[in-house]
């Protein structure tokens, strides 16, 4: 039994069980978030180096204390889901209302018996995924740019997944009109066309939902080459965000 509530509390998974569940979740773009028991201040069930995972659906693996620390942590991790961003969370009985600061969030347990828990949340999120359709020297310059800035770059055609960030079409005038459609029928955040202004309007004239695709895409940064129009879009990408 442990002084959450006295209630117990399941061991944890070794480390690398749940470095591996880790690995299979990124592998199958699944945001999570690793709480990792930081500072254990007796009495309490965990100890500093614990760790579980939060799930989307609110599973958690591994053990980070008893019931109560538990619920928390549940709570603030799928509140942090998806995010990329970190705290830390205090768990403490001197805490009579939830207390949030820059980097910390604090909260009073009436089932603790007097410890204090302190737990780094981090939030992993699946690597934005970019469909780039087109073997243009602009679009092999997207592919290797948004590799470089860590995202799942996908070519095209094909299917968009539910989760793609950006469609980048730089085709010059190949199928581009039925990888538009797609990608504004699938809710994409982000459609960019490299074209002129004026053959880029006569594109999207022709579609509706045109008004939502960007083009010419990419930030006015004066860029010429394939590389610098690439950046030009993806700061455009990361301006909107």
């Amino acid at each position: 039994m442990n002084e959450f509530l006295g209630m117990p509390a399941s061991r944890p998974r070794p480390v690398t069980d749940l470095d591996s569940r880790a690995a299979g979740l990124r592998s199958g773009r699944e945001p999570y978030v690793v709480a990792t028991v930081v500072r254990a201040q007796r009495p309490t069930s965990a100890k500093a180096g614990d760790r579980a995972l939060v799930l989307a659906d609110g599973t958690i693996e591994g053990f980070v204390g008893g019931v109560c620390a538990t619920d928390t942590v549940r709570a603030q991790g799928l509140r942090l889901m998806g995010t990329g961003d970190a705290t830390l969370l205090r768990i403490t009985p001197q805490e009579d209302a939830p207390r949030e600061e820059e980097g910390l969030v604090a909260v009073g347990q009436p089932c603790l018996s007097g410890g204090t828990l302190e737990i780094f949340l981090e939030s992993v999120a699946p690597p934005r995924l970019v469909r780039v359709h087109g073997d243009s020297p602009i679009a092999r310059a997207f592919t290797a740019v948004g590799q470089a800035m860590g995202c799942t770059v996908e070519p095209g055609p094909g299917p968009i997944a539910a989760d793609t960030a950006a469609v980048l079409v730089a085709s010059h005038g190949v199928g581009e009109e039925p990888v538009l459609r797609e990608a504004l029928a699938a809710g994409v955040p982000y459609v960019g066309l490299i074209a002129s202004r004026k053959r880029g309007a006569a594109v999207l004239a022709r579609m509706e939902g045109g008004e939502r695709v960007h083009v010419p895409a990419g930030l006015d940064i004066g860029a010429r080459t394939p590389g610098e129009v690439a950046v030009s879009v993806y700061a455009e990408i990361i301006r909107l965000r």
